[in-house]
């Protein structure tokens, strides 16, 4: 029988071949030779299901032809596949529409209604306005788009099993079925199911789907998100089971901070009872339906997993399965009817928007080692977020127990001090099958390298442990490799740990008890995320997280979703304004305007909650934030020497933030607001600049004292204005006029060598360090600071063995072992990857000259040293909105070698290092014999050309 396919899939793309033949040289026939749509998307997904009633469309063009361009589209949209033509199309038939939009067409035709399948294709008219061939066709689906469209019942059985006086309160997981029947002939089934908590759905025996950790974390009194499954093949006529099983979840398990309070009650934030509300909707060749909804038919009991916790681990006891409990003609006498609870008034049903969390890949183990005390250590070779899959014999009772560590004591021992009280710890008790059992966790994920194994019986071997990835299934688009082995790796070890982190929010590490969704770590590597990664969809849903958990005063908070887990948490300069700042990027990477539109409202009304806390001054002097903890806020975050005031920082925010306000209102459409925003960034600056700059442009503190005056964090040197942090955000965020660029790169390249030419950058200054020292003229340095390998530095990180990036600078060396308080050293923390926008952006040069990259910029910074520890060639690819973008370049003896992709639709200009255009070949001609380059000019040791589609080979001599 067929497995159940998911209609929500965020899955991979499978780019189109014909960009391999272009790549090759490889001329395809005549009838290519004009446009063919390719990768077809509804709402950022293939073929998925949305509620969204005027869905947006795109696509991207592919050509062999250089220099093509879309002077229109048409789409076609139809009730079913047969009418998908010019002729039959009974949804839509937009006509010729003139324009160059490939993506974000919002759907204008008939309104939709729920359940309705949606197919469509489209077709381009070239730059000589020769119509190409249609699209492959493709499809979406409507879920339910009115809350009358549900007649299921939240249900549930409540355990009722809390113990007092135990660290934990870890209660059981629920069972729930219902047995149905079904007439013969049915030729559609439908399930739609969500859960307060997480849930795993089946139908006879059989999963529907593939997600992980459904339906996902939101402000559960708000909303709560369904999935959709097409479960026609798992379905018979005659006796069929409805099964599910429930876990506690973000919702009733233990969140963040709660563990460390000690209290027992701090387990349910949302609710105690986790429930389910499924409904399964059977369609008949006459058109009539049945529906089988979650009520109090549906019976429940508990069995094997005796407990189950984000945070702490499953327990699983094989004695106790409920044989064949799944299937029709199972005896549930024993079991009780479930509990029907009722709804929250007000809370929305919504489809799921984001990609779903996945088994994303698997680990075999890299190598094993037995203890002393009997037990193993399984090293699988690479720090990650999942679980494992346990192949094991032995008898009925043996109990084996995992534990899970992202590093081992110089002895071997698993460390396990940095997890603080997250007890991470997965048990399978065995029932004794003679053919051995497989296991493996179903509602709980771990952040780990080292698996400690006590209680086999056997001596494991290869197949005994195998590692699964989890995380959100966002499809990869950059790939970056150069011929320097450490860079080599820091890349791989960013994109693992934003693999790691992207588990349906952006938490800050896996592994302990934390896992929230903090802002300012989203805030600070959200431009890195798009380069790695496709994260539209991703951020589409956690910006309404966002949203949801603002503040009434308009402050977003430290982290979202929100709930209460530390009274003194509760909004931070460099974290609240994750609220401008993610959804702009959005705007800029994929020219999203329905996201900013959609989150208008709450983001005037975070500008309005800057405007009245600085009290007309437009500016935030020291002190204004000191009701907040740490000292005004966490600041410059694990940062060395003199602290950065984290009221300094929160005035260049403002300003940055008033400048994204009026772009994005720009885009809009909003006059008023632009021209208000506008203002607002213009009085900031102004404020900012006469208040916190002497007379030699330098920054500097207030006279007023900040806090106690003696800083905060291990007794360092106190607060000052004049930091590598301090400059490196001013010249990032535009604070300073143009003529003070310079000045200020300048001193921030000085502060840098005072420091023995070390960086001092926490998490607000590491990322604009590098960008803010190439804008200013200082490339070399940053090429210096990137390449170290001293501490503190992103290559100290690797040669002391990181396979992802850690939360401090010195969180471990091979020479002294673990550093600081072992319960805030987390090696799997991807705020200090924020280095990867340079790397794109600078290093390979990828830049948008407007949002969705439609015209975009290659300009690499060539490392200006060579040698075996340098970056002598380095090739990049980012795959945009419209395509795959390729900068590689290569030095050689006599000049530089660069590659160039454009893609189909697009514009670019390309900045070539040379001194004139008689030293620049492209495919061996030069410039005067090459009309396809529209124009060329030399700027700043450049010689920029503006080309159009295609790829291309330049090579530039000295």
């Amino acid at each position: 029988m067929k497995k159940s396919i998911p209609c929500n899939t965020g899955g991979s793309p499978v780019f189109p071949l014909i960009f391999i033949f272009i790549n090759l040289g490889i001329i395809l026939p005549a009838t290519a030779q004009t446009l063919l749509p390719t990768y077809l998307r509804t709402e950022y997904k293939v073929n998925p299901v949305t509620d969204a009633t005027a869905p947006r469309l795109s696509w991207e063009l592919t050509s062999p032809e250089r220099n093509q361009m879309q002077t229109a589209y048409q789409i076609l949209a139809a009730s079913s596949l047969e009418k998908l033509s010019e002729e039959k199309a009974d949804l839509w038939n937009s006509g010729k529409v003139a324009g160059r939009s490939t993506a974000q067409v919002p759907y204008a035709g008939k309104k939709l209604e729920s359940r309705q399948i949606v197919h469509w294709k489209v077709r381009s008219w070239d730059k000589a306005g020769k119509p190409g061939a249609w699209s492959q066709a493709a499809y979406w689906e409507t879920g339910l788009l009115d809350k009358k469209d549900w007649q299921a019942q939240w249900i549930g059985l409540d355990p009722d099993t809390l113990g007092k006086g135990k660290t934990y309160q870890l209660p059981p997981a629920p069972y729930l079925r219902r047995e149905i029947r079904l007439r013969p002939g049915f030729r559609k089934a439908r399930l739609y199911v969500t859960a307060l908590g997480l849930y795993e759905f089946s139908i006879n025996g059989q999963k529907a789907g593939t997600e992980f950790l459904t339906p996902g974390w939101t402000d559960y009194d708000k909303r709560v998100y369904y999935q959709t499954y097409d479960v026609t093949s798992q379905l018979k006529s005659g006796a069929n089971v409805l099964a599910s099983q429930l876990s506690y979840g973000w919702y009733a398990g233990y969140l963040g901070y709660a563990l460390l309070v000690g209290n027992p009650v701090v387990r349910a934030f949302y609710g105690k009872v986790p429930l389910l509300k499924a409904q399964l909707e059977v369609e008949y060749p006459d058109g009539k339906t049945e529906t089988f909804a979650t009520d109090n038919s549906w019976k429940a009991s508990f069995g094997a997993l005796l407990e189950s916790d984000m945070l702490n681990g499953e327990t699983y006891d094989a004695r106790l399965e409920w044989a064949d409990w799944q299937k029709p003609g199972f005896d549930d006498k024993s079991w009780q009817k479930a509990g029907v609870y009722p709804d929250r008034a007000g809370r929305l049903v919504q489809t799921y928007p984001g990609p779903p969390v996945k088994i994303t890949g698997t680990l075999p183990v890299k190598h094993q080692t037995q203890r002393p005390d009997g037990t193993y250590i399984f090293d699988m070779g690479q720090n990650f977020a999942g679980i494992i899959r346990l192949r094991v014999k032995g008898r009925a009772g043996d109990t084996i127990r995992l534990r899970y560590g992202e590093k081992l004591f110089p002895d071997g021992r698993l460390m396990t001090e940095n997890l603080r009280m997250a007890r991470a710890t997965d048990t399978y008790i065995l029932k004794g099958a003679r053919e051995g059992e497989v296991w493996e966790p179903k509602f709980t994920y771990h952040g780990f390298q080292y698996v400690e194994i006590s209680g086999l019986r056997d001596k494991p071997d290869a197949t005994t442990l195998v590692g699964l990835v989890i995380g959100s299934d966002t499809p990869q688009v950059g790939t970056f490799e150069t011929d320097n082995a450490m860079v080599n790796q820091l890349y791989r070890n960013i994109d693992w740990t934003q693999r790691s982190n992207y588990v349906d929010i952006p938490t800050d590490c896996p592994q302990r008890d934390e896992r929230v969704g903090w802002t300012g770590d989203a805030q600070v590597y959200v431009k890195s995320a798009t380069f790695n990664r496709d994260v539209a969809s991703f951020f589409t849903k956690w910006v309404v997280d966002l949203n949801d958990a603002q503040y009434e005063n308009g402050a977003y908070p430290l982290y979202a979703p929100r709930p209460n887990l530390r009274k003194t948490d509760t909004f931070s300069p460099g974290w609240m304004e994750a609220g401008i700042i993610c959804p702009y990027q959005m705007y800029q990477t994929y020219g999203d305007t329905r996201l900013i539109e959609k989150g208008w409202v709450p983001m005037v009304h975070f500008m309005d909650f800057l405007e009245k806390r600085s009290q007309g001054t437009y500016l935030f002097p020291e002190g204004t934030f000191r009701d907040l903890s740490p000292k005004g806020g966490f600041g410059d975050w694990l940062s060395f020497g003199k602290k950065t005031p984290p009221d300094l920082l929160a005035s260049f925010y403002f300003a940055y933030c008033a400048d994204l306000m009026a772009e994005m209102a720009g885009a809009l459409g909003k006059q008023d607001d632009q021209k208000r925003f506008g203002e607002m960034g213009q009085k900031i600056r102004k404020a900012v600049l006469d208040h916190y700059t002497d007379t030699k442009g330098r920054f500097k503190t207030d006279t007023v004292p900040y806090g106690n005056g003696a800083g905060y964090v291990d007794g360092q040197l106190g607060f000052s204005g004049h930091t590598q942090t301090a400059y490196a955000n001013a010249i990032y965020m535009g604070i300073l006029p143009a003529k003070s660029i310079g000045q200020a790169g300048d001193y921030l390249a000085e502060l840098i060598r005072q420091n023995d030419g070390r960086l001092a950058t926490g998490f607000l200054g590491a990322k604009p360090l590098l960008p803010a020292l190439s804008a200013s003229g200082h490339s070399a340095l940053a090429y210096e600071l990137f390449l170290s390998k001293e501490f503190p530095s992103w290559g100290f990180e690797v040669e002391n063995g990181s396979t992802t990036i850690w939360e401090r600078w010195d969180s471990y060396t091979k020479e002294d072992g673990f550093k600081y308080n072992a319960a805030m050293n987390s090696f799997n923390h991807y705020a200090f990857g924020a280095v990867c926008e340079w790397m794109f952006e600078n290093a390979a040069g990828i830049q948008p000259a407007e949002p969705g990259f439609a015209r975009f910029i290659i300009r690499p910074e060539i490392d200006p040293k060579s040698g075996t520890d340098r970056i002598n060639q380095l090739q990049a690819s980012y795959h945009s909105p419209n395509g795959p973008i390729v900068s590689s370049w290569k030095k050689e003896p006599d000049g530089l070698l660069m590659n160039v992709t454009i893609p189909v639709n697009t514009t670019a200009q390309v900045y070539v290092p040379a001194a004139s255009v008689n030293q620049v070949v492209v495919d061996g001609r030069k410039l005067t014999a090459l009309p396809e380059i529209k124009s060329s000019e030399t700027r700043d040791g450049y010689v920029v050309l503006s080309v159009g589609s295609g790829s291309y080979e330049i090579r530039s001599s000295r």
